[in-house]
């Protein structure tokens, strides 16, 4: 549904985009927070739901969320602004989980069920009768009948229907995670497995309703850029979020009329990794101390190999994150500045907050809440004119945002700086086709292997904070690829020594 302007892009952006104006503006915190759902959901008559009632309760807890503060119990009377004191402060606020079900919003879809439609035709030859391994189809007044008590949900009747007259009803949130972690409560609302959640945030995309959200630290953001010097570093993905002619230079100017002391390309710290990971290839990889090497950029990629290999966690790279790598750089320069990675994707924000490698990131927000800032503050991207000079990184680096960009990058660099290397590609997209490239490095069959792995079908542009459609933005950032003035970074890259 990204790049649709949908009714729950605009609710979200609302939610965000008032939190953000209290942060800015409000003498009166948390009157102004209370009123927030009142602003959204005006009058008494509903805009979505059933009940105002229920729309207000709905936005109450979007707008905790957006705060960084968990949801409210559903049994106990607690205000909105419960708990705002603890994250009322200009430096990281996380509460865990990251990403959390509004329970009031699910609406409780079912999943994978196998029905009966109306185009059933009660055909002579009733071949879902036939296959049905468990006798669960019968025939009802000349029309098929599935009895769920009997079903195992194999899907023989569906594939067989000439008429394709029996739907299997998928809950979105579910079908679009990757790694099977969203089951159901009790009330049947969907549930997330925080042991198996990587918080790639497609569940959250994915859901008709938004009943699903992560936690933002806009609030705190805010916070810091009030008190002192907030440097951004952007993600590459960045090319075309906010407008077909709405170029870098452009969103530097714009991020620094808001109050943010400086801009970098996270595009630098990727130069570093593809050099870095070009070499890790060569040296460990060629040489066989290693099967085959697993890029580490993708944090949702990356917690699930170590999870699905845990005794081959030496295979994924050592190297440095492109957000990591250039929050270093960053802070080597303004040691006592704070840093914000503005990127696409919502796992970052676990990312920056691991203990096992230090990030240097004091907050993460992505497109999508970056936006809703620019709306607080009253900038208009699209009629936006002023810019400003950035020129941090190779086309190599920028590519990183697309799918098969990370592989493409490290080869390219191999084939310069190691030019006798034969260098075997393979790249996974979406964490299902994920788990299966790694049970098959697993199982011995990908040795000698350089693997890319994406969390997001299509790469960063698919994160779960983007604004466009990602067929769009892998367009955009391949242009703004092949438009950069260097291709690849110097080789001396890999010998930056980062604290």
């Amino acid at each position: 549904m990204r790049g649709i302007q949908t009714p729950i892009k605009k609710l979200r952006k609302q939610v965000f985009t008032e939190v953000a104006r209290v942060a800015f503006e409000s003498k009166d915190i948390n009157n102004d927070i209370e009123a927030i759902p009142y602003k959204i959901t005006p009058g008494d008559v509903p805009l979505y739901r059933e009940s105002i009632y229920r729309e207000r309760a709905i936005c109450s807890e979007r707008v905790r969320l957006a705060m960084g503060l968990s949801l409210r119990p559903d049994d106990e009377p607690v205000h909105v602004t419960s708990g705002l004191d603890a994250s009322n402060v200009a430096e990281k606020y996380y509460e865990p989980p990251l990403m959390q079900v509004i329970p009031s919003a699910c609406d409780m879809c079912e999943d994978n069920v196998y029905e009966v439609s109306d185009q059933c035709r009660g055909c002579i030859a009733h071949p879902c009768v036939e296959v049905c391994p468990k006798g669960a189809i019968t025939f009802e007044n000349g029309k098929s009948h599935i009895d769920k008590s009997k079903c195992i949900k194999c899907g023989k009747c569906k594939a067989i229907c000439p008429y394709d007259a029996i739907a299997r009803k998928m809950r979105p949130c579910a079908a679009a995670c990757g790694v099977r972690a969203i089951g159901s409560d009790e009330h049947g609302r969907a549930k997330i497995d925080n042991d198996k959640c990587v918080s790639c945030g497609q569940c959250m995309v994915s859901c008709p309703f938004s009943a699903i959200a992560d936690k933002s630290q806009i609030f705190q953001l805010i916070q810091a850029m009030k008190q002192g010097s907030v440097i951004v570093e952007l993600a590459p993905a960045v090319i075309g979020q906010f407008g077909d002619d709405v170029r870098l230079w452009k969103i530097k100017s714009a991020l620094r009329e808001i109050g943010f002391s400086d801009v970098y390309e996270v595009a630098l710290g990727a130069d570093i990794g593809a050099i870095t990971e070009a070499r890790h290839y060569v040296h460990e990889v060629k040489t066989g101390k290693l099967p085959f090497l697993l890029t580490s950029c993708c944090p949702a990629w990356s917690m699930l190999a170590k999870r699905t290999l845990p005794d081959m966690v030496e295979t994924v790279s050592s190297a440095l994150t492109p957000m990591v790598a250039t929050a270093r750089t960053i802070k080597q320069r303004h040691p006592e500045s704070k840093i914000v990675f503005v990127g696409p994707c919502a796992a970052k924000k676990l990312e920056a907050s691991r203990r096992t490698v230090r990030s240097d990131v004091d907050f993460v927000i992505t497109f999508e809440e970056l936006e809703a800032i620019f709306a607080a503050k009253g900038i208009d991207m699209e009629t936006y004119d002023c810019e400003e000079p950035i020129h941090d990184a190779t086309g190599a680096g920028r590519g990183y945002a697309v799918a098969g960009g990370v592989a493409n990058a490290i080869e390219k660099c191999i084939n310069e700086y190691y030019p006798d290397t034969d260098v075997y590609i393979e790249h996974a997209e979406g964490l299902d086709e994920c788990q299966k490239m790694l049970l098959l490095a697993k199982a011995g069959k990908k040795d000698g292997c350089l693997i890319e792995g994406m969390g997001c079908p299509g790469g960063c542009v698919a994160g779960a904070g983007t604004n466009i459609a990602v067929s769009k933005a892998s367009q955009a950032v391949r242009k703004f690829v092949k438009d950069s003035t260097t291709a690849l970074p110097p080789k001396e890259y890999s010998k930056i020594e980062l604290p």
